[in-house]
């Protein structure tokens, strides 16, 4: 007979209020599934984990474990941020459970791959399992091709990311346990599980429309995520800003060359125009060099701080 998993589904919320009873109710629902096949145990929990958020999310979560005792909840004393989020949450959790899904509350990814994930840990031996985007038909022109740019930029800057993937993941115990071990402050979670290693998986699904509520990440957020991961995990940035700088040098060199000529030949001009566009173009790439390293530094500054990423201020674990 098939072990049953014991399996925590673990949701990072801020101001969810409008999509909390119903992801509660089809989670439910997949439990109830999963169940009856014997997939996972009775103790399996559906965690949700409050980011210090500022509408009723954490007195419905309260309300929802009191009603079910499948449900728990995590409440951070504050708010800090997506991925320090889903990280507190999964690292409160790692040492009750035989493996924990991370999933985001909204309804868009599709919870009925779940028992798929289970079934590649459980049967497969897969300790990390990745939920897959099989299409991006229901993204518009602009984000579709915004998101392709980004995992081509992420390949070209080496980070090792799964196409597709955000943070819909399976990951059991032992993967659990190593990604307990990276201690920075600088969250990119995408790119940090792969380098766990161990056997890994993929489910793929559509995805859907929002249930309710509004997006989390509007543009501006998810340019900055997509810096945050660049700048978390590559150090090629500043090394194409040496390479910019050299090429720039050897441009100066070979204009300086031109000029002089020039002037022997006596068909120097005033050059006005050409002198300003080169001083404003040096400088555009000094500031934009300076910019990058202080990226760079700030990160560093975080880091040796060694602030804590979270602070749960309440639990309502069960057992």
């Amino acid at each position: 007979m098939d072990k049953k998993i014991k399996a925590y589904v673990v949701l990072p919320c801020y101001n969810e209020e409008e999509v909390l009873h119903e992801t509660c109710r089809q989670l439910l629902g997949v439990f109830d599934e999963m169940k009856s096949e014997g997939l996972i145990t009775d103790s399996s929990r559906i965690v949700f984990v409050d980011d210090g958020s500022r509408d009723r999310t954490w007195p419905i979560i309260d309300e929802l474990q009191e009603q079910y005792k499948e449900v728990e909840g995590v409440k951070l004393a504050h708010n800090v941020g997506h991925q320090n989020a889903l990280f507190g949450g999964l690292m409160t959790v790692r040492g009750e459970c035989d493996c924990a899904i991370s999933i985001d509350a909204d309804l868009q990814d599709d919870i009925h791959v779940i028992p798929d994930m289970i079934r590649k840990f459980r049967d497969e031996g897969c300790e990390i399992v990745y939920g897959v985007r099989s299409k991006r038909d229901t993204d518009t022109f602009f984000k579709r091709t915004t998101a392709l740019g980004f995992y081509k930029i992420m390949k070209v800057m080496g980070v090792d990311m799964v196409y597709n993937h955000a943070d819909y993941r399976l990951m059991g115990s032992r993967a659990l346990e190593g990604l307990s071990e990276f201690k920075e402050r600088n969250l990119f979670l995408r790119g940090m599980v792969p380098l766990i290693g161990y056997k890994s998986g993929c489910v793929y699904y559509e995805r859907n429309e929002r249930f309710a509520g509004e997006s989390k990440y509007p543009l501006k957020k998810m340019i900055s995520f997509a810096f945050d991961g660049i700048t978390s995990f590559s150090i090629n940035p500043i090394r194409m800003i040496s390479t910019v700088g050299t090429l720039a040098c050897i441009f100066a060199v070979i204009m300086a060359v031109y000029a002089i000529v020039q002037k022997i030949l006596g068909h120097a001009g005033s050059g006005w125009a050409s002198l300003m566009c080169s001083i404003w173009f040096i400088g555009g790439l000094q500031l934009l060099g300076v910019g990058l390293i202080g990226e760079y530094i700030g990160k560093m500054y975080k880091e040796v701080k060694r602030r804590p990423r979270y602070i749960v201020e309440k639990y309502t674990g069960k057992e």
